[in-house]
């Protein structure tokens, strides 16, 4: 089958589409025939080797997080579903990747999917639905009525992260170039800030968390918003030490981690604003509640590009530059 696959970290990593072995099968796992696949950020990042420590492949890898597809084979111990059913999963973390003709999808992760959804759509949502989830409903703990700032509001993250904030009754603010205010506002954005004009820090205030979407110093700057007792949950870094110790790394990563977010954490305590670093988790259970919001369309999906898979490696390109409005998508199967 083909697959898009890196062949070693570094600066020359040689991605680039490639026949490899159909996956085999654990007794709590599926195959998966993938129609479509959606692209993150960290997509481009793992090649790099940046979370080498981390998420660990056997080379070569596959690229690629998120899928819908097609089941067309189930493990021995597999329940909820069966060869035919339309699913949508995260598999990132997992030492596979979704950007090939087939995908081994652990029973788990996976969650039927949305019926008045197509797989393109489908595919767009896992990593950004689940990333969202986690961040506000679990660690943010988000509450009708509070303030969360969700920079970078236009791309992948923001566009879905806007609408559940919205959904939980929060007030939400947001950084936008000019020509995307109009997009945030239609997706429930109460304040609005085009970072070529105004710096948000000056803009907003009196905000209860911060979902860091964006590298560079706009967490720091984030701090100067917030009320005391506020939440930043990072999605960017710098890495934690109780992000190490969650994931059982050694104790010198447990001191690198530790003093990357010295700085951050520092200056967060001074204005008692908790820090945390917060890497996603494939969930099928979550996917699943996730899904019945975009059923009801509660949620939408926002899409920017749909690339053919022969150029999924130019779709990876095009998302490294950092101007889609939505999701990146490579359709596999049309």
């Amino acid at each position: 089958m083909k697959a898009l696959t890196f062949k070693r970290y570094g600066k020359s990593p040689e991605i680039g589409l490639t026949d490899i072995p159909r996956p085999s099968l654990k007794s709590d796992e599926m195959l998966v025939q993938v129609y479509a696949a959606g692209l993150n950020p960290i997509d481009n990042m793992i090649p790099t080797g940046m979370f080498k420590p981390v998420l660990h492949f056997q080379l070569p890898a596959t690229l690629g997080s998120d899928l819908a597809g097609v089941v067309t084979e189930v493990g021995s111990q597999v329940t909820r579903f069966k060869p035919g059913d339309a699913v949508f999963a995260s598999i990132f973390d997992l030492g596979t990747g979704s950007l090939a003709e087939f995908a081994v999808v652990p029973e788990r992760v996976a969650a039927l999917k949305p019926a008045n959804l197509d797989f393109v759509q489908a595919a767009s949502i896992p990593m950004v639905g689940l990333t969202s989830w986690q961040a506000l409903k679990e660690r943010a703990n988000l509450q009708a009525g509070q303030k969360v700032f969700i920079p970078a509001g236009s791309g992948g993250i923001g566009t879905f992260a806007i609408q559940l904030a919205k959904l939980l009754g929060a007030k939400v603010g947001t950084t936008v170039s000019t020509g995307n205010i109009e997009l945030v506002r239609e997706l429930g954005a109460d304040e609005v800030v085009d970072y070529k004009q105004q710096a948000f820090e000056h803009q907003l205030h009196g905000y209860d968390a911060v979902l860091g979407t964006v590298r560079g110093d706009a967490i720091e700057k984030a701090i100067d918003i917030l009320k005391p007792g506020s939440k930043i949950i990072s999605l960017t870094g710098p890495l934690d030490a109780a992000f190490a110790r969650a994931r059982g790394l050694n104790v010198l990563l447990r001191l690198l981690f530790g003093l990357m977010s010295r700085k951050i954490r520092s200056r967060a305590n001074k204005r008692n604003v908790a820090y945390s670093f917060l890497f996603v988790r494939p969930d099928g259970d979550q996917l699943t509640e996730i899904g019945e919001l975009l059923d009801a369309q509660r949620i939408k999906p926002v899409i920017d590009k749909v690339f053919p898979f022969d150029q999924a490696k130019e779709a990876l390109e095009y998302l490294a530059k950092g101007h889609a409005r939505g999701k990146v998508v490579v359709s596999i199967k049309p």
